[in-house]
């Protein structure tokens, strides 16, 4: 069935739906990586986001149970050139398309996804709309340009978990509390690795909640959305600074830099695949990174305050990574977790149990 997809700048993109009939508006975003599409539609982080892959054969390995990062998924709908009719892997539980349709998530294919690219990363990111129901260029892309988009929104409400729990068991010497704004699975995964007994908190547990866990440590996750959108969470975050060491990612290092006294600000059209490349500045070492953000923290805004920029990235110079110079707080925009992508950066678990045991051992000295 044809489908049409109207942009707020008045583009329209002809495709075929692949899955459900409908309409669904969202973020207009693209992600460049070539594999891990089941990841990426289950990252909480594009909630509020309609994605297309660069790549145009998706889904020829089908989805299984074990490598989602959530739930289920949380992309708004998903864009693709074609989806492979074909399933082929040994741990394929179930197609892409009989999963999207399972979970009531929109998908279009045939659609010039080189085209839709290119646009996006002239003219930025656009709120848009996908429908098989309305096919009134017109019509469509009025109601692009009236949609909500992301902007001062809270999408962390949609997607943070509604009650306290400990994942997986109660091994481990050291405690983490997770912050939950959309959380990667795999966070709390690398946590446990290195030998953490992790608990995850939804996103607007108070500090005083936070700290009655006598935690050795406090994680931010991911999120999605506009990091300006939750201001009453980055009140609290700052209740925690030299009462505890922290680790943000991705959103959780935006809400840090708000939590510091700085901004943050929308990318033209952000940061989306497995291979953005990361320089850290003490040792100039280059590592190959998996990223999903649209929003970025201003260093700029924090020249007054005692926080250190740590990383880069090579592509634009944008921030990728900052530490407090008084408090054990450090933070990477960057996902350590890698997944899709590489793992060059796990070793930033590592040092983030450093860092609590080296606080622990100061405050019991």
């Amino acid at each position: 069935m044809k489908a049409l997809i109207a942009l707020e700048d008045g583009t329209v993109f002809e495709g075929r739906s692949a899955g459900i009939e409908g309409e669904q508006e969202g973020e207009i975003v693209f992600n460049t990586s070539m594999t891990g599409y089941q990841e990426i539609l289950t990252d909480p982080s594009y909630k509020g986001q309609i994605v297309t892959m660069t790549y145009p054969l998706i889904g020829n390995y089908g989805v299984n149970s074990e490598d989602v990062e959530s739930g289920g998924p949380k992309a708004e709908a998903f864009i693709t050139r074609e989806f492979s009719k074909i399933t082929s892997n040994f741990r394929a539980e179930e197609g892409l398309l009989d999963y999207l349709i399972r979970h009531g998530i929109m998908a279009i294919e045939e659609v010039d996804t080189r085209a839709l690219t290119k646009l996006i990363r002239v003219k930025g990111a656009m709120k848009g709309i996908i429908s098989t129901t309305d096919l009134d260029a017109g019509s469509l892309v009025q109601k692009a340009r009236t949609s909500a988009g992301i902007l001062g929104i809270d999408l962390v409400k949609e997607v943070t978990c509604p009650a306290p729990y400990t994942f997986d068991g109660e091994s481990g010497d050291l405690l983490v509390v997770v912050m939950d704004f959309g959380l990667k699975m795999n966070i709390p995964r690398m946590l446990k690795k290195t030998g953490c007994r992790v608990v995850i908190v939804p996103a607007r547990t108070s500090a005083r909640d936070i700290l009655a866990y006598a935690p050795d440590g406090v994680l931010l996750s991911n999120g999605p959305g506009d990091p300006e959108g939750v201001p009453d969470i980055v009140v609290e975050i700052r209740k925690l600074f030299g009462k505890v060491p922290i680790f943000g990612i991705c959103f959780g290092q935006q809400l840090l830099g708000l939590a510091y006294g700085g901004a943050t600000y929308k990318l033209k059209f952000g940061h989306r695949g497995g291979n953005q490349p990361i320089k850290e500045l003490t040792t100039g070492k280059v590592s190959i990174t998996s990223e999903n953000h649209g929003f970025a923290v201003d260093i700029e805004s924090l020249e007054k305050m005692p926080v250190k920029a740590t990383h880069v990235n090579l592509n634009d110079g944008t921030l990728e990574g900052m530490e407090h110079e008084v408090y054990p707080i450090f933070s990477v925009q960057f996902h350590p977790e890698a997944s899709p992508g590489p793992h060059d950066s796990y070793g930033l678990f590592g040092k983030f149990r450093q860092s609590m045991e080296a606080f622990k051992k100061e405050r019991h000295a």
